[in-house]
């Protein structure tokens, strides 16, 4: 199932990630990352205008092999060094990328694609037509946002989370529905930035509202003799509707790992205990507000 797989690449330009304890990677083992990925068949990769210099480091990469990875990225208004005009600025991102298109062009928010869209479309429809762009789509974090975004025509790919608690129970009707409009659905957070591994008694603030259900995933998992890994990430994975998960790493170490863990699937009955948590929290499936 690695070809279901994306690789995130904000840890390549930006300290990320609650339990990250080893800060940005190196050049070389940037290198180690994407040339294992390659090895096992992962050819996307995720990226944004707003992770620091990781385009660069993508670039890098593709300078030193023949082949190429598919680009994701997003856009940021906060780019004053990238054009305003939007094919230009598509053509800066190739050009730093080290690549001939992008496998697709994303607004980071649904805020930027309200802001920005209108003002857009005419150069999202000629990059698309020209080739530099296969895909245009939009990042969401909720499902309110889901469901304006439907509304739309044009939408070629979401992105959005999904996870053992941002499981089905939140977004399985409306992931469905984007699948009958033909969207390409992709997904993010597998692990939640890290926060099924903290150990319970690390669970303060805000975040011990959310303490019952990581109890109860454990208790699952446990029950089942498979790792949290295991099932975080195959839970996502295994979902028909879902056509990539998106996940990072800081090292080659965690990506073997997370290939590994590809190789042993999970139940369909241990599935469905998964859909059946109920997070009723839902302010606090997004990281922005853990600390609020």
């Amino acid at each position: 199932m690695a070809n279901k797989i994306i690789l995130g690449t904000v840890q390549f330009g930006l300290d990320y990630g609650i339990n990250n304890r080893h800060g940005k990677p190196n050049v070389e083992e940037v290198s180690k990352i994407l040339s294992l990925a390659f090895k096992n068949n992962i050819t996307l990769l995720d990226s944004a205008e707003a992770y620091g210099d990781s385009h660069e480091q993508i670039g890098i990469y593709h300078q030193s092999v023949k082949h190429r990875f598919g680009i994701i990225t997003k856009f940021s208004s906060k780019r004053n060094d990238l054009s305003e005009d939007l094919s230009q600025r598509v053509l800066q991102n190739m050009q730093v990328l080290n690549v001939s298109y992008l496998y697709a062009y994303m607004y980071h928010s649904f805020s930027d694609f309200e802001t920005y869209f209108q003002r857009h479309s005419h150069s999202i429809q000629h990059l698309k037509t020209d080739g530099l762009i296969k895909k245009f789509g939009v990042s969401i974090y909720t499902n309110e946002e889901f469901e304006k975004l439907l509304r739309y025509e044009g939408i070629d790919l979401i992105q959005l989370p999904f996870n053992l608690l941002d499981n089905n129970f939140q977004r399985a009707r409306l992931i469905s529905k984007a699948k009958e409009k033909g969207i390409e659905v992709h997904t993010r957070s597998a692990f939640l930035q890290g926060l099924f591994f903290k150990e319970l008694n690390q669970f303060t603030d805000r975040l011990i509202r959310l303490k019952p259900h990581i109890e109860h995933i454990k208790a699952i998992a446990s029950s089942q003799n498979i790792s949290l890994k295991d099932l975080a990430l195959n839970y996502c994975v295994q979902q028909a509707n879902i056509d990539y998960v998106l996940i990072g790493v800081d090292l080659t170490e965690q990506l073997s790992q997370n290939l590994e863990s590809l190789s042993r699937s999970i139940k369909a009955s241990t599935l469905q205990q998964i859909d059946d948590i109920k997070v009723l929290e839902t302010d606090l499936l997004n990281p922005s507000n853990w600390h609020s």
